[in-house]
């Protein structure tokens, strides 16, 4: 068994795995070279691996969001934070393609939130501004609707993060976030929340506790087994719902109908 595999399971975490479509790495049934390409011609991802990745991650963002949102034996959470373990584990590309891929399975609204004021990239991600968003939503007066950004699929909005100064983290821990939090459960039939890296700082965990639940973002190969038990203790003693967790750049360097023989 993997290192990644154990790292999830002495973390206690729910196995959910979905890999990044813009990885550099083979896919399930690509054998690498001596030169480091993926089809042994000196092409890399040419001649349909780079369309293998784009299948595979649709194919788990799918997977993850009828676990998450559709699978509930109960009532299927309506806000749900996503946090990685650390930085750069591909946390915000995975809620963006969360929430497209939830938006197109149902009829219902689906709002996706750029609360990582310490790094936001879900505008740039949509090729959207960033005109008015959170921050300004916490600030200001109006219907948080009118802070959101129409996307696409047309059920599909993003509330950007807004407005940033030096201050501006600290307007997650204010009254206000609770009361538009409602606005948003109320406005929309699920909302997905992009939160900063839960190893440093404390932004996703107090998101989590008005949330419905937690979705959390490793990545293979880097993730390392003390950090995610550090956070899950820490996740724990919030007394926070851990829906899923998500191993992000899983690479398959053997067939794949051998590595499940595994």
């Amino acid at each position: 068994m993997s290192k990644n595999f154990e790292l999830i399971q002495q973390a206690g975490m729910e196995r959910q795995v979905m890999p990044d479509s813009g990885m550099n790495a083979a896919s399930p049934a690509t054998k690498r070279n001596g030169n480091g390409n993926g089809n042994g011609n000196g092409n890399g991802h040419r001649n349909g691996s780079t369309l293998d990745l784009g299948r595979v991650a649709r194919e788990e963002s799918l997977k993850l969001v009828q676990r998450i949102f559709r699978l509930q034996a109960g009532e299927p959470p309506h806000i749900v934070v996503f946090a990685g373990i650390d930085q750069g584990n591909g946390c915000s590309n995975i809620c963006a393609r969360a929430a497209q891929t939830l938006a197109s399975e149902i009829p219902g609204s689906v709002c996706l939130v750029d609360a990582n004021l310490r790094s936001p990239s879900l505008p740039e991600f949509f090729g959207v501004t960033n005109h008015r968003g959170l921050t300004d939503a916490l600030l200001e007066e109006g219907s948080v609707r009118d802070f959101a950004k129409q996307l696409r699929p047309e059920n599909l909005w993003l509330l950007s993060c807004g407005s940033l100064a030096a201050d501006s983290p600290s307007l997650l821990n204010a009254d206000r976030l609770r009361v538009r939090l409602a606005e948003l459960r109320e406005e929309f039939d699920h909302v997905l929340i992009d939160a900063p890296p839960l190893s440093q700082y404390a932004d996703a965990i107090s998101l989590s506790q008005l949330t419905d639940g937690l979705v959390i973002v490793l990545e293979a190969n880097s993730t390392r087994r003390e950090s995610a038990i550090k956070v899950m203790e820490n996740v724990r003693r919030s007394d926070i719902q851990v829906l899923g967790a998500v191993l992000n750049k899983r690479t398959f360097p053997i067939p794949e109908s051998l590595y499940h023989r595994l």
